[in-house]
């Protein structure tokens, strides 16, 4: 792989297009040319109506869908000649993901689901990887939650055991779709404070989808795509992502 640097891009999209059913009569092109870069460290909104490409285009920076054409480099590495497994194993080490539905596994405590990242990648826990889990659990507030399974947490405390189970690999970008979509307004505002905290003390860079207006400028740069194109990529005023 080849060696990150802080001046690099940490995503770098270049006319990537996504087309479904490909050479079929209902063949549909949802992306159309998407050129893109994400350097490390930045807190970024996509926004865009329903069917404009965006969880297309997550998926694809994410690397759960393949671009039909167009070049991703993802930490200077081009991704598109890479297996399956390749894929699979850089999407571990490389990225976390928060969704609006928590994908928390229900017989699972909220230490053991924060862990499975490290499960799933090396086929156990070791007693670091443990501890960094309950580091993480402490630092979202959880500390006394440990032990209890997804239905004995509220739908805030939920999504928080699924944040720190996006950073227990200590990935440089997290990807984050609709994560206070199924929330109320307080749980909401917490969780978006969390995700600022965890960017302003990590580093960590964000990708936040949302259609919340108030979410999104509370973040540092809003990306907006109409249609499968980018229709603005502009930076929100400082005061408007320190409004926490």
């Amino acid at each position: 792989m080849t060696t990150a640097n802080a001046s690099q891009p940490l995503i770098a999209l270049a006319e990537v297009r996504k087309s479904y059913n490909v050479g079929q009569p209902n063949e549909a092109e949802v992306l159309h040319g998407v050129t893109l870069q994400v350097m490390r460290g930045e807190f970024i909104a996509l926004m865009g109506p329903s069917g404009s490409g965006k969880s297309t285009l997550l998926n694809i920076v994410g690397l759960l869908e393949r671009s039909t054409s167009g070049c991703y480099r993802l930490q200077g590495q081009e991704v598109q000649a890479l297996d399956d497994r390749e894929l699979t194993m850089l999407r571990r080490t490389t990225l976390g993901f928060v969704f609006q539905f928590h994908h928390l596994l229900p017989a699972f405590t909220a230490l053991e689901n924060v862990t499975l990242p490290a499960l799933m990648t090396e086929g156990r826990v070791s007693a670091p990887q443990l501890a960094r889990a309950r580091e993480l659990l402490d630092a979202v507030g959880l500390a006394n939650a440990m032990a209890k399974r997804p239905s004995e947490l509220s739908g805030g405390m939920q999504q928080r055991v699924a944040i720190a189970r996006a950073l227990v690999q200590d990935p440089p970008l997290v990807l984050a779709d609709e994560p206070t979509g199924n929330l109320d307004t307080a749980s909401s505002n917490e969780v978006l404070a969390l995700l600022r905290k965890i960017h302003a003390e990590r580093g960590t860079a964000f990708i936040v989808v949302t259609h919340d207006s108030r979410l999104a400028a509370r973040c540092d740069r809003l990306v907006e795509l109409v249609d499968g194109r980018i229709h603005q990529d502009k930076a929100i005023a400082a005061a408007g992502a320190a409004a926490l």
